[in-house]
């Protein structure tokens, strides 16, 4: 007679190893992988400043437009145009005085 339930099966213990093996690989991709839940993560906060700053962006061009549009030949804001010349060209009136 031979005493085959001492010894452990190598199949078995290589099956299970491997399970084991496949199974962590998996799991560490879909934690730390390129598509995983930290990078989803990173991207999803990457998102929100690139949508804040497209906002504010938005805002700036809006507000140039306005100020172009009022300095255009169809609609000329004298008011504008004398504060722009002033602050760019440094003009002043021999009647003012400036306090710096």
């Amino acid at each position: 007679m031979t005493n085959r339930g001492t010894r452990p099966a190598i199949g078995g213990i290589l099956y299970l190893l491997l399970a084991f093996t496949l199974g962590a690989y998996f799991t560490f991709a879909a934690v730390q992988g390129d598509y995983g839940v930290f990078r989803q993560v990173q991207i999803r906060a990457e998102a929100d400043v690139l949508r804040q700053e497209r906002d504010r962006l938005y805002e700036d061009l809006a507000r140039m437009t306005n100020l172009t549009g009022r300095l255009s030949d169809r609609f000329l804001d004298i008011d504008l145009l004398d504060e722009r010349v002033r602050d760019v060209l440094g003009y002043v009136r021999a009647d003012e005085i400036v306090i710096r």
